[in-house]
């Protein structure tokens, strides 16, 4: 997605990929233009349709005022983007295995 209200219309099926099957997870930077991560995170957590999506926040702000506010906004999980390509890497397989492995999702 290029910014945060393509990945909000995405979700919500307003763009034309209603035939794509909604994520089972969703990584989400903070920042994006159009429309930032918190406020994705709050329309994904308003919508009865979304709500169950678990959303990691993937970002480079490590701000104790970020962490709060996604998580009273419903974040699943904060990771604070590494840096280096190959910790980045293993950081967003952590989160993947976790998710894929790990947690039982809604049906």
């Amino acid at each position: 997605m290029n910014d945060g209200i393509e990945a909000v219309a995405f979700l919500r099926r307003t763009d034309g990929h209603g035939d794509v099957p909604r994520p089972r997870l969703i990584l989400l930077d903070l920042n994006m233009p159009m429309m930032d991560g918190r406020e994705v995170l709050a329309e994904i957590k308003a919508d009865p349709e979304l709500i169950t999506i678990p959303v990691v926040v993937l970002t480079t702000s490590a701000a104790d005022e970020d962490v709060l506010s996604s998580y009273s906004l419903h974040a699943n999980a904060y990771v604070t983007k590494p840096a280096d390509l190959d910790e980045f890497l293993a950081a967003v397989g952590k989160v993947d295995e976790f998710f894929a492995t790990t947690v039982r999702l809604p049906a």
